[in-house]
């Protein structure tokens, strides 16, 4: 019998992925589309197919689909990409698989409208449900005669184009583009609050903390919101003869706010476990807490969050769960946040109280000052660099589905040492959110551990030709104000165009963004951001000078201000002047020779500024301008862009911005300051 080759892809990707308000929801979708993925996977294994591309876990496709399992955790996060090949024989029925996806989206779906809106008994709510549930997902396989034919689904998608129907009505609030579902036809109608104060009353699980006060989803945004609450109680006979489960998954995620809050909670919490020393600090928290559960009418937001910092220092759920905009006094008095203002200045008042002790408690420590909660957060997104090109070399394939199947494997217990929230790794792909602090560090940690496994693969396999690998990295800093879904959307364009398309891949790239737009961009080569740190671990070169910064700086940050203040400023006798530039009698400025500082002037000039600042202040005299110089430095070559060229295997010959740009430094400032004064 002929062994063929089935190429399947889910879609859409990036509109059910990316349109989010929260994290939860950014979470759910990742979550959705590999359920489904896996779905479509074992619609082909019940039909004698296998899987090879990527390596399927048989855990989750043998036995969590078709039953819970006792005694182990189930699966939290997608790490199951949308497209994958297998071979398959002569009689295998592609529509089987096709049918396979559709019957457990509709399973869902029935579970979620039974629970939360057949009661309502509304006419057009059933119209606009079964139309958006059945339209949304757009399937795409072809059968060929050649695995290594990787562009063949590719040809199959092009040609035709997935078109959502077009929608009447008020627009979903997620979902761009979907009617939300009591079929409104304008925002003031006076049907629109009805129908959504009624979903919020008769649903009982879980519906305060899931949907919010004038919020209005499209069917498929609900699904995203609400299926947790009901994944446990789907079953669906599928074709040839199996029954699909789903299980017990949990609700509450971390949000924006309280990863921003993580590691200032972490210190409250470190001081208050010490109940000897400082018993004041335990009892001003807990009066914090009650003030600020009775805020959010008892609602423990963020309760199956385990972020790692926190549950070191604590025991109680309650601190692992509390809603994350109570740790920002901008958002306490915001009223639309909390409409309950009276009660949000009681929590105001507490939190203060709180802050002005665990200064105390420090102080009697001689430790710094503890800050408010930084408002910034972080989106880290990778991607591995050119794969698709070597899996169309069969003597590549099983080597790369090896390495990616031990790589998704152990990037969840990465982004967990790094107090994260992962959203999804699957292949090459990962997706998390991390406090400010760990964003740098575990992109660099996934990044080392992507090559450890393939250099490990390859020196095993000496006969096989080898795997070139590498993988760029975007990580956005955020604050809190900024829509989630803006954030998401730029992320991809930061990958994609900046740290491969710009920089020549294996790169990373940051921006930082303040509620007014984006602030900074820096990128660069990993080789040339990293350097190694102690017992041989690898740094990024802006982490140590942050902490460089930060230790040489004053308690409030105004000496690294007084110093990168002036910048952009000296920057100017730095950088050769543009050529094609005018002055102001329409001349030719002079040639850029005439200008240009060496690297050796630059340095000098700089480290004259940093000695200037005071920043050297607590070194000794001799010391001081050598110190300057040492810091100077290394922060002068991370402001000159730098393009990799993976022709050339020297990093030193690789090409040089002619100037030297300030975002290296501004980055330098917002970590060590922690977005402060940015």
């Amino acid at each position: 019998m002929a062994i063929k080759h089935f190429h399947f892809s889910l879609g859409p990707v990036q509109s059910f992925i990316a349109q989010a308000r929260r994290t939860r929801d950014f979470w759910a979708g990742s979550f959705l589309l590999s359920w489904l993925s896996a779905v479509a996977m074992q619609a082909v294994k019940k039909q004698s197919g296998k899987i090879v591309f990527p390596e399927a876990d048989d855990d989750y496709l043998l036995l969590w689909l078709k039953k819970n399992i006792e005694g182990k955790n189930p699966p939290e996060q997608g790490g199951i990409p949308n497209r994958f090949k297998a071979e398959v024989n002569d009689h295998f029925k592609p529509e089987l698989v096709v049918d396979s996806v559709n019957k457990a989206w509709q399973a869902l779906a029935e579970k979620v409208y039974e629970g939360d809106l057949k009661a309502i008994d509304n006419e057009n709510t059933k119209i606009i449900w079964k139309r958006q549930v059945k339209a949304f997902w757009d399937m795409s396989w072809v059968i060929t005669d050649d695995l290594d034919n990787s562009s063949a689904l590719d040809v199959r998608k092009n040609w035709r184009s997935y078109l959502p129907p077009e929608e009447a009505g008020v627009k979903c609030m997620m979902m761009a583009g979907w009617q939300e579902l009591s079929g409104a036809d304008r925002p003031n109608a006076g049907g629109l609050a009805t129908f959504w104060q009624a979903v919020r009353k008769n649903s009982k699980i879980g519906i305060k903390t899931d949907l919010r006060e004038k919020e209005h989803l499209c069917a498929i945004a609900f699904i995203k919101r609400r299926f947790p609450r009901y994944f446990n109680d789907v079953a669906a006979d599928m074709p040839n003869n199996w029954t699909l489960h789903g299980w017990e998954v949990k609700a509450g995620r971390p949000s924006v706010a309280y990863m921003a809050a993580v590691h200032w909670l972490e210190e409250v919490l470190k001081i208050a476990q010490d109940h000897e020393h400082y018993p004041e600090v335990a009892d001003q928290l807990w009066r914090f807490h009650d003030a600020a559960i009775d805020l959010t009418d008892g609602n423990y937001n963020e309760w199956d969050n385990q972020i790692e910092c926190i549950k070191k220092y604590t025991t109680s759920n309650k601190w692992k769960a509390l809603d994350g905009s109570v740790f920002f006094e901008t958002a306490l008095e915001n009223a639309n946040i909390y409409a309950k203002q009276a009660q949000a200045q009681k929590v105001l008042t507490e939190l203060k109280e709180l802050q002005r002790l665990v200064q105390s408690a420090l102080a009697s420590q001689a430790k710094p000052d503890l800050r408010p909660a930084s408002p910034f957060y972080a989106v880290l997104m990778m991607d591995g660099d050119s794969l698709g090109k070597q899996m169309s070399d069969g003597n590549k394939q099983k080597t790369i589905a090896q390495g990616l199947k031990i790589f998704t494997d152990t990037v969840p217990n990465l982004v967990q040492q790094h107090n994260g929230f992962l959203i999804y790794a699957g292949g090459d792909d990962v997706l998390a959110v991390l406090p400010l602090e760990d964003a740098l560090p575990c992109s660099l940690a996934i990044r080392e551990e992507y090559t450890r496994i393939f250099k490990a693969l390859n020196d095993a396999q000496p006969e096989k030709p080898p795997v070139f690998t590498s993988i760029s990295a975007a990580i956005e800093f955020a604050h809190i104000k900024m829509p989630l879904m803006k954030i998401l959307k730029d992320a991809h364009d930061l990958l994609d165009k900046v740290a491969k398309e710009k920089c020549g891949r294996d790169s990373l790239a940051v921006r930082v963004w303040k509620p007014g737009g984006m602030v900074l961009q820096w990128t660069m080569p990993w080789e040339k951001a990293i350097e190694d740190g102690n017992e041989g671990k690898k740094r990024l070169v802006l982490e140590r000078l942050a902490d460089d910064f930060a230790n040489d700086d004053d308690a409030y940050g105004q000496l690294s201000n007084k110093f990168l203040y002036k910048i952009r400023e000296r920057f100017d006798l730095l950088n050769p002047p543009d050529k094609n530039a005018k002055s102001s009698e329409d001349k030719e400025k002079p040639k850029e020779e005439e200008f240009a500082l060496s690297q050796e002037q630059a340095v000098e000039l700089m480290a004259a500024e940093y000695f200037s600042s005071g920043l050297c202040e607590p070194y000794p005299a001799v010391d001081r301008m050598q110190h300057a110089r040492h810091m100077v430095k290394p922060l002068l070559e991370q402001c000159r862009p730098v393009y990799r060229n993976a022709d050339e295997p020297n990093p030193d010959n690789w090409t040089k911005d002619k100037k030297v740009l300030p975002d290296a430094a501004l980055l330098v400032r917002f970590l060590a300051q922690k977005g402060v004064n940015l």
